[in-house]
């Protein structure tokens, strides 16, 4: 798998020349990983655009139509991964793969100047950072991350054909449109900045709040 590959580039290179091998990682409790993997998960399904099992195919058909920007969450489609993000590009709909290692979501990347991206506890997280930054870390394009999928190749406008891989607009479900309660919550979070606890509110709303703590 290429990310690994890449990982131990990046270690070999810190190692400063040494032969001596880096120590094994201490073993972790299967119990956070599933802790961490289930609330992803609860936090994906209120989101509302995480689109569950469908196809790269079935998400580039949703997405095709749609303003550069516009992205969903879904199952991948390969066995090492358990989610992929598709977006509509400028020059179409693409895929990325998102890694999970340790209690940490990040995207897949391919490239040897980033041997690993910016790790986060879910992929909400991940996604209002890129959000709220405007572009991929580093102003990186989608030819720096492992894709999926390809957007057209004759659509390419860049010299290196690379893609700029912009958040912008979630997708919802069809089914999961959401509610009036939902988007207040998103909008108190995108007001108060972590500071929810100090809201004058019954506790039944704070805990409301607390259940889904982003403003996507």
């Amino acid at each position: 798998m290429v990310a690994r590959a890449v990982t131990i580039f990046h270690h070999e290179e810190q190692g400063g020349g040494t032969c001596c091998p880096n120590p094994s990682p201490p073993l972790r409790d299967p119990a956070e990983d599933l802790h961490s993997i289930t609330t992803n998960f609860h936090y994906l399904q209120i989101s509302g655009w995480y689109w569950g099992s469908i196809s790269a195919s079935e998400a580039r058909e949703a997405l095709l139509k749609k303003p550069e920007g516009t992205f969903l969450m879904r199952e991948s489609s390969h066995p090492q991964y358990m989610l992929a993000l598709s977006v509509q590009t400028r020059c179409g709909p693409t895929s990325v793969r998102i890694e999970y290692s340790r209690g940490a979501f990040w995207l897949d990347s391919i490239s040897p100047s980033l041997p690993q991206l910016q790790s986060f506890p879910d992929v909400v997280s991940l996604i209002q950072h890129y959000m709220g930054s405007g572009h991929t870390p580093q102003g990186n394009s989608s030819n720096d991350i492992h894709s999926e999928t390809k957007p057209d190749p004759d659509k390419h406008t860049t010299k290196d054909g690379g893609v700029p891989l912009k958040l912008k607009h979630p997708l919802h479900r069809p089914d999961s449109f959401p509610s009036l309660q939902h988007l207040t919550r998103l909008a108190i979070h995108r007001h108060t900045t972590d500071c929810t606890d100090l809201l004058p509110l019954p506790k039944p709303l704070l805990h409301y709040l607390q259940n889904y703590p982003f403003h996507i």
